[in-house]
C-alpha cells in the first residue's frame, strides 16, 4: 500500500500504530540550510499533546520526537528527515472486548472489509494517534516557511463545538493559546467547558469546527484546475481522522448568497491590489489572492463512547458495544494543531512548486 504519503515537491510519509512501539515521517523534500531541532519541533508537539487537561484523553504521552537523519549541525541537508515518536502509555488490554467486534462509526469494519484484517488496539493506522506524525512534519514545514516566507502566520481555533458557537464580536486573537479550547474568545471558555463535561459525564461525546488561517501567503500559489491551492487545503484538511467536511471562505454558505454580495471588490492601494472583503477565503482559480487564507473543517463527535450501540461481531452475530479505554470527549480540541500542520505543508509544498515553475517572474499590476 503506496498511499500514505502526500505532498508533490514537500512530500510526507506517516508510519505506526496507536498501540505500536512508535510512530513518526519522513519528509523528503525539504530546503537545505534550514534551522531545524527536536526542541523546535516539540513546540508544536506540545500543543497536540494529549492528558494535558481534563478536557481531552487521559492517555499520558510525552510526544517526544527524534530526528534520525537529514540535519546536521542543527542545519537541514536537504536529503530525507527520518521523525521517530515513541508511544510509552498504550493499554491494550482496553481493547480486547472489540478483537472480533465492530465499533460503530469507526473504521473497524471498513478496514476488516477491505484487508480481512485489521489492528483492533485503538483503531491502528486508523486512530487519532497518527496525527502526532502530521505535526511534527508541519513542524519542518513551518521551519522551512519561515526561512523562504518571513511573515507567514498559520493560526488554527476553533469555532463551533455542538451547540457552542464562537462570537465574532467578541473574537480576540490573543485568547487562542490562553484556554483548553483554542477559542479566539477567553471569556467563552468556562461555558465550553461546563458544557463539554456534561456530556462526559453522560457518556458521551460532541463534534466541532475548527478554522484555520494563514496570513502573510504570497499571491500566486497554487496553479489552474488540478494543481489548485484550494484543492490541496481540502484533500489534507478531509485526510485528517474524524474530518466530515471542508469549506474554503465562505463555503457552503456560498450558496445563500448572490453575486453582488460574495464577489470581492478589488482595489488599487499603494503596495498593490486590495480587496473590499474575502468571501473567497484568499483563493481565487485556484491560486492565492494574497489574503487571509481561511479553511474550515467539521470533526464528528467521537464514536468511543460508553453508552452501548449495537452492532454485530466478525461471524455476524448482533452484539452490543461499549468503547472502554481513554478518548477524547471532543476530538475537534486537539485536531486545532493538526490543521495548522497540514496547512503549513501543503503551504511550502505550493511555494516549492511556484518557485520551481514561475521563479521570480511573476505578473506585476500598476506602474
Amino acid at each position: 500500500m503506496s498511499i500514505n504519503t502526500f505532498g508533490h515537491l514537500f512530500r510526507v510519509t506517516t508510519w505506526g500504530e496507536s498501540h505500536g512501539p512508535a510512530l513518526g515521517a519522513t519528509v523528503d523534500g525539504c530546503p537545505p540550510n534550514v534551522p531545524l531541532s527536536a526542541e523546535a519541533l516539540q513546540h508544536w508537539l506540545d500543543k497536540r499533546r494529549p492528558g494535558v487537561n481534563k478536557n481531552t484523553t487521559q492517555r499520558q504521552e510525552a510526544d517526544a520526537v527524534r530526528i534520525l537523519s537529514g540535519v546536521f549541525n542543527g542545519m537541514t541537508t536537504g536529503t530525507p528527515i527520518q521523525l521517530m515518536i515513541e508511544n510509552t502509555d498504550q493499554r491494550s488490554r482496553d481493547y480486547g472486548d472489540i478483537a472480533h467486534t465492530f465499533r460503530p462509526g469507526h473504521a473497524d469494519i471498513t478496514y476488516h472489509l477491505k484487508y480481512g484484517n485489521r489492528d483492533y488496539r485503538g483503531g491502528g493506522r486508523s486512530s487519532a494517534r497518527e496525527t502526532a506524525a502530521r505535526v511534527a512534519a508541519g513542524g519542518i514545514a513551518r521551519a522551512a516557511l519561515d526561512h523562504l516566507a518571513p511573515g507567514l502566520e498559520i493560526k488554527g481555533y476553533m469555532v463551533a463545538m455542538g451547540e457552542m458557537t464562537l462570537d465574532r464580536s467578541r473574537f480576540d486573537r490573543d485568547a487562542i493559546d490562553r484556554n483548553d479550547f483554542w477559542l479566539p474568545d477567553a471569556t467563552s471558555a468556562p461555558e465550553w467547558e461546563a458544557y463539554l463535561q456534561k456530556l462526559r459525564k453522560n457518556h458521551d461525546s460532541v463534534g466541532a469546527m475548527i478554522e484555520v488561517t494563514a496570513r502573510g501567503a504570497p499571491a500566486g500559489l497554487g496553479a489552474p484546475v488540478y494543481g489548485k491551492l484550494d484543492t490541496d487545503l481540502a484533500a489534507a484538511m478531509m485526510s485528517i481522522n474524524a474530518v466530515k467536511g471542508v469549506e474554503i471562505g465562505e463555503g457552503m454558505a456560498a450558496a445563500g448568497l448572490t453575486g453582488t454580495a460574495n464577489a470581492d471588490e478589488i482595489f488599487m492601494g499603494e503596495d498593490g491590489p486590495e480587496f473590499s472583503s474575502n468571501h473567497s477565503g484568499g483563493i481565487l482559480g485556484g491560486i492565492s489572492t494574497g489574503q487571509e487564507i481561511v479553511v474550515r473543517f467539521a470533526v464528528k463527535p467521537t464514536s468511543s463512547i460508553l453508552t452501548p450501540r449495537r452492532s454485530i461481531r466478525t461471524d455476524g452475530t448482533a452484539t452490543e458495544v461499549i468503547t472502554k479505554g481513554r478518548h477524547d470527549p471532543c476530538v475537534g480540541i486537539r485536531a486545532v494543531p493538526v490543521g495548522e500542520a497540514m496547512m503549513a505543508c501543503v503551504l511550502l509544498d505550493h511555494l516549492l512548486l511556484h518557485r520551481g515553475q514561475i521563479g521570480e517572474n511573476q505578473g506585476h499590476i500598476g506602474p
